[in-house]
């Protein structure tokens, strides 16, 4: 009966590590996908206007500024969630 109940403990908590490494590569990924695309579609559509209309570089530094709220926004609402899965994993 003890042993088994150790084994229960340990098997939990193996399943407990592995789910905080896949819940880490997961932010990891989410979050650098919520960066780098809003960053790179919005630069090229400002480089694109800029070139289309010789503006100097304001589209560009207008997209990227837009980039970044849009980014933050993203991260702000995954972290939220996120959080909420990292507390839920002890109580599987």
């Amino acid at each position: 009966m003890i042993i088994h109940t150790v084994e229960e403990k340990i098997d939990k908590t193996k399943k407990a590590e592995r789910a905080y490494w896949v819940l880490g590569l997961r932010i990891m990924s989410d979050f650098g996908l919520a960066i780098a695309v809003p960053v790179v579609a919005l630069v090229l559509i400002g480089r694109y206007l800029d070139r289309r209309w010789a503006s100097g570089p304001i589209f560009i530094i207008a997209a990227f500024a837009l980039a970044l709220a849009i980014s933050a926004v993203s991260i702000y609402r995954k972290a939220k969630r996120y959080g909420k899965e990292y507390k839920d994993i002890d109580t599987r």
